[in-house]
């Protein structure tokens, strides 16, 4: 802060010298942004790419896929065979121990939360799969809106 001695009253003037102030908010700046680097963290997981609005439905999966499901509870099952949730890792790598390739797809139903799919993530990754890709929740085109149901009304 500077004073000045002077001015059109007479008396003392007070100043505040904003240069200083600038200089740490600055570094101060740069040090979060430094930080934040540091501290991202994530699933590294491959995801397909958004399909076209005129693309029919998937092709069904072939036998060498493997996919995991998790339904409400959380429950669990491996191309359509259920599994106990305490049994999932286990049961992984006794699927994947004589497999070549370690993929894996997991698939959450509709009102499945967060935490259930990270959970299923976890014990894939745990059990020793390379690979694991999320399956996208199918979207409601013009062609899939023809075959499906029209809901009811309340």
């Amino acid at each position: 802060m500077a004073m000045g001695v002077g001015g059109k009253k007479g008396g003392p003037a007070a100043d505040i010298n904003v240069t200083p102030m600038i200089d740490v908010l600055l570094v101060l700046l740069i040090i979060f942004m430094v930080v934040q680097t540091g501290l991202q963290r994530g699933v590294a997981m491959q995801v397909p790419p958004p399909k076209d609005k005129d693309q029919v439905a998937q092709k069904q999966n072939p036998d060498d896929q493997i996919v995991l499901e998790v339904n409400p509870g959380p429950a669990y099952a491996i191309n359509r065979q259920p599994v106990a949730p305490d049994a999932l890792e286990s049961t992984l790598r006794t699927v994947f121990a004589s497999r070549p390739r370690k993929i894996i797809f997991v698939k959450g139903a509709e009102n499945m939360t967060y935490g259930d799919i990270v959970h299923a993530v976890d014990a894939s990754r745990a059990a020793g799969i390379d690979i694991v890709g999320l399956v996208p929740r199918p979207d409601v085109g013009p062609a899939t809106a023809a075959a499906a149901p029209a809901p009811a009304a309340p």
